[in-house]
Formats: structure tokens, sequence, C-alpha cells
């Protein structure tokens, strides 16, 4: 007689309509885990750049790197989660992450710390899309908000993580980053005691052609829309995330402050996330879509040309703006493809912000022919060029 596999999916479990605070919270906590110490790369980059006599390629490299495994290889991720009751995904992911994080600041070559930057990457892929799944299990008919609290969790982690590491590496060296591990190892010992295994989507029996097709047959269209809609606006958020810290180091600011500049910009969108996610709610998708993209293009120019201490009210307002839609086009996608969570998670957190983040060597290799500031003057008008992609959503789908 066959054994019984008891992390096969079963039938779906029916969804409460109340939310459930506690789990709201621990998973909120899993996201803000795994991105504090993600977001350790990029306002380091100036510290790199000297330890390794990196060029701007070099760095769009790193980052191309960084963001392909942590975002573009959710898909598969998605897809086996929607199938399979683990916790592997959701605790093995920012275990990875946290270790191999903490390693960069000893990496002995350029290349090392490639590896370290990859692997780690990996881990903050694996634990995306299985996460931002069970949210709405756990968020009752507040769908848009709950996931605005969890995007929360990350945009937030992304906002205080640059501010803790900048300033433990301007006092202990980069050499002591090992020792960030220890305070990462305690929180996933409470999230191990706490978190449960995912609800299965009752996909079991489909394979991966099968799967998405049930998943996403009928609503393929709005889907790549909305996929569209979200690479862009990480393809522009990504680059000013990864190419400002070196043109403000340029410029003479300190490690500190750049790092604060980095923290002003992702916490902005940390806020301005709850807020489209709960005017979502009340209003529909499509009109927090056209105000945020409208006044992300003009917000951008005043923050690259208006000099002096106006530099981190200028950052705190692009990245509202920026930032604000990412939990909108997750929560979307989620109502639209109820029945494959996970997978419809990974397009729009993992697939289209990937597909952003690769594309910014390109914006490296520009601002090494150009310099930096005109290549960011450019690609500030992408915001305003997809409102036209917004408008091609169907009404249904605001609603």
């Amino acid at each position: 007689m066959r054994k019984k596999n008891n992390h096969a999916c079963g039938p779906m479990n029916i969804r409460s309509e109340n939310n459930n605070l506690k789990m709201i919270f621990a998973l909120t906590l899993v996201h803000f885990t795994g991105d504090f110490y993600s977001s350790f790369i990029n306002p380091l980059m100036p510290v790199f750049v000297d330890h390794f006599s990196l060029t701007l390629t070099q760095v769009g490299l790193i980052t191309g790197i960084s963001r392909f495994l942590a975002f573009v290889v959710q898909p598969p991720i998605g897809y086996i989660a929607d199938h399979y009751k683990t916790r592997i995904f959701i605790l093995g992911g920012p275990f990875l992450v946290i270790i191999l994080t903490s390693l960069m600041g000893i990496a002995p070559t350029f290349w090392m710390l490639v590896i370290l930057v990859a692997l780690g990457s990996i881990g903050s892929s694996m634990f995306h899309p299985t996460v931002a799944g069970m949210i709405s299990t756990y968020s009752g008919r507040n769908i848009g908000f709950s996931l605005s609290v969890f995007n929360m969790g990350g945009t937030l982690a992304f906002g205080v993580g640059p501010l803790f590491i900048t300033w433990f590496v301007a006092t202990y060296g980069l050499k002591s980053m090992p020792i960030t591990m220890i305070l990462g190892l305690i929180v996933m010992g409470y999230l191990y005691v706490t978190v449960p295994a995912p609800e299965c989507e009752g996909l079991k029996d489909f394979g991966l052609i099968g799967s998405i097709r049930e998943v996403f047959g009928s609503v393929w269209k709005p889907i790549i829309l909305i996929w569209l809609i979200m690479a862009s606006r990480a393809f522009v958020s990504q680059s000013l995330l990864t190419y400002l810290p070196v043109h403000y180091a340029r410029q003479g600011y300190s490690l500190v402050s750049i790092g604060g500049v980095v923290s002003l910009f992702t916490i902005a969108g940390a806020f301005s996330g709850l807020i489209a996610g709960h005017l979502s709610d009340r209003i529909g998708f499509k009109p927090v879509f056209y105000g945020a993209h409208l006044l992300t293009t003009p917000a951008i120019y005043v923050m690259l040309n208006v000099p002096g201490n106006w530099l981190y009210l200028n950052t705190f307002i692009t990245g509202a703006f920026a930032l604000a839609t990412l939990p909108l086009g997750v929560a979307l996608a989620q109502k639209l493809a109820p029945k494959g969570k996970s997978m419809a998670s990974s397009l729009m957190m993992g697939f289209a912000i990937g597909t952003g983040g690769v594309m910014t060597p390109i914006t490296g290799k520009l601002a090494d022919m150009f310099a930096i500031a005109p290549v960011l003057n450019v690609i500030a008008i992408l915001p305003v060029l997809t409102m036209a992609l917004i408008y091609l959503l169907p009404k249904e789908t605001s609603a």
C-alpha cells in the first residue's frame, strides 16, 4: 500500500471573513526579516566600489544578479508552493538571506561577493511568493490593506536596514558584518514556533501547463498588463536605489547620509503603500495607479535637480509615489487569479520586480557613458508612459 504524502496539497480550506492579526503580523515579520538583510547590498555599494575598485557596470552586474535571483526565479517557487504544503520556503529562505548577506563583509574578492549576493538572493526568492500568497488566507475582506501591511514590512526593512548597516560598517568596519546575523537568527527562532505551513490551492492534480491554464486561463490579458506596469515601475525604482548612493557619494555625502537617503526613499514607500491599499479597497485600483504614476515623474525630476538639504524631503516624496503601487499589483493579481495566489504573487512581486532589476546594468552602462544624473532624468519619464497600460486594464479590475 502506498504511503500517503502529507506534504501534497488537498482541497482548499475555507477562508475566514475576519482578519487574523497574529498571523498577518507573523507573516509580515518574515517579510521584514528577510528584506532587512537583503537591504544591506545597495547602501554599501560605495564601500564595495572603493574596496574592489568597481566600475558602474560592475555595480549594475551585482544589482542585476541580485534582482534576477531574488525575484525572477520566484514563479517556479510559487508553482511549487501552490502544490505542496511545506515551511521550507517560508523559513529556509530568510535563514539563507541572514547568513549569506552577513558574510558579504568578509568576501575576499569581487566574484566571491557576487556569489554571496547570488546565494542570498536565492534565499530571498524562496519566501516571498509563499508568504504573500498566505496573506489572503488570513486577511478577511480587506485584502488590499492586508497586503499593504505585508508590503510595509518589506519596504520598512529596506528603509531601516540601510540606516543600520551603514552605521554599523562606519562604526565597526566592513569585516565585522558577520556579527549582524545574531539578531536575525533570534527572530527566526520565534518564527519557527509561530508560522504554520501554507494552505494548498487544490492544484495537485495539474501539471505545469495545466496549472497555468487553471490559474490564468481566463485572465491572462489583464495579468500581462499588470505585469508590464509593475516591471516598468520596478525598473525605475531599482535604478534609483542602485545608482543614487553612488551619485551622492561622488557629490561628497557621507556613507551615513547616503544610508539616510535610501531609507527615506523606502520608508516613504512603506507608508504610501498603506494609503494606496486602503484607497484601493474603497475607490478601486485604477485611480490609485493613475495618481501614483502621474506624480512619480515630476517628483524624480525635482529630487535630482534641487540641491542642498531639500534632497531629503524630495527623496521621501519620490519614494512615496514610486513605491506606492507595489502591493496593489500583487493584490489585483490575486483577485484575478484566486486559485493560484502564490503563482500570482510571484509574477508581480517576483518576476516583474526581477525583470526591472535585471535591467539596471543597462542604466549603469549608460551612466558610465553619460553620467548618472542625465540617465536617471531620462528614465523618469517611464511612469507617465505606463499610464497608457493602466488605461487598458478592464474596468472590472478596478473594483
